[in-house]
């Protein structure tokens, strides 16, 4: 079956460059000589652009997806039965709810606005009451709305009170500014490949304080999701990974460092996507529509849109439409009200975004959709 090109306007899996995917053809054994030194390098890599330090930090690799990295990073630093503090910013919140819920980990629910940053001194006020919680869980980015979140700001207030954060930045690094070095109560800030450095799925990534890594030895009751034990592996084989990695994958990760670089690292991938949603929100404004976020809370990652008030509206449909123009979304809601998520991050620009919005008002036409213009 010959599948169509599309630019994929999601949170991630995000539109790739050429080259990234062309990496994916040069074939590794994980376990040869030439595959040790490209492994230690991307983790030297990753954890200079986290401001990572190389006497105090480790970087660590892990297969598979962000629930899998947070899962790892809960098991890890939360003794069983330790409690975490999570602001519930919408689903990906929810989604550490439950990682450490079965993980054995005792969630205290702090419910704040959703389409609002997290208030630092609610935070405060939450671990002042309840003086059993060790840590804070952070969504930096939270992918279900767009809001973005400001892990310094939470993890002084955590700080001052002696307890400790673990950063959800999944869909943030690479993009939104983050220097671990300059925050110490952080045991864990955690990414994927697919999102903001614009490589493939299949890697999960933390940045951890190495004497953390040490200390926590033995918390995580998982072989699989312990990070301690990755940390303590990669002292006694320097460039090994435990078990059999996507290692075609971390080829073209690196890969995807090397573009990064050249555009001029996060401030510039951060101003492109800026452009992008930008471009969208405007847009999507001009064609009638609404967005989910006001302008002074929309982050640049992900522009939600509140669907249009006409008995003829589908999303499946709109999102067929909008597929046979060459641009896809995803498919289902991520807010209590019904949204729709536009990505603004990947290898795509302002001027794709600016024909994304065009080919958005095509789909609504040719769906029968009247969507009536602001005054």
């Amino acid at each position: 079956m010959k599948i169509p090109t599309q630019i994929l306007l999601t949170p991630g899996p995000v539109t790739t460059h050429p080259d990234v995917r062309a990496a994916l053809a040069h074939d590794f054994a994980p376990w040869d000589d030439d595959f040790r030194p490209l492994y230690a390098g991307v983790r030297e890599r990753v954890r200079a652009i986290a401001g990572g330090r190389s006497d105090q930090h480790s970087a660590l690799v892990l297969q598979g997806c962000g629930h899998f990295v947070t899962e790892a990073a809960i098991r890890t630093f939360l003794p069983p039965g330790g409690r975490i503090l999570v602001p519930q910013t919408g689903s990906y919140a929810d989604r550490m709810n439950r990682l450490a819920t079965e993980a054995g980990r005792v969630v205290v629910k702090l419910v704040i606005d959703p389409d609002r940053p997290t208030d630092p001194q609610e935070v405060a006020a939450a671990l002042q009451a309840d003086p059993s919680i060790s840590h804070v869980g952070i969504v930096y980015s939270e992918t279900g709305s767009g809001v973005i979140h400001d892990p310094a700001a939470i993890g002084r207030a955590a700080r001052a009170l002696g307890r400790r954060t673990i950063v959800d930045a999944v869909s943030a690094f690479g993009a939104l500014p983050f220097d671990i070095s300059a925050q110490p109560e952080v045991d864990a800030m955690v990414f994927t490949s697919n999102k903001c450095i614009e490589a493939l799925p299949g890697l999960g990534f933390a940045v951890c304080p190495a004497e953390r890594l040490v200390a926590c030895a033995g918390n995580a009751g998982s072989w699989s999701f312990d990070l301690s034990d990755i940390h303590a592996h990669g002292l006694r084989a320097p460039g090994s990974f435990r078990f059999t990695p996507p290692a075609q994958v971390l080829y073209a990760f690196n890969t995807a460092l090397d573009r990064f670089d050249a555009e001029g690292g996060q401030p510039a991938r951060l101003a492109r996507y800026t452009a992008n949603m930008r471009t969208l929100y405007d847009g999507v404004r001009a064609l009638g529509l609404t967005p989910w976020l006001a302008p002074e809370y929309q982050g640049p990652i992900i522009v939600n849109v509140r669907p249009p008030a006409d008995p003829a509206w589908n999303l499946q449909a709109f999102v067929d439409a909008l597929k046979a123009r060459g641009f896809l979304l995803s498919n289902f809601y991520n807010t209590d009200e019904p949204s729709f998520r536009v990505g603004c991050i990947g290898a795509i620009t302002p001027t794709d975004m600016a024909q994304a919005v065009a080919a958005m008002g095509e789909a609504l036409a040719a769906l029968g959709i009247h969507v009536p213009k602001a005054a």
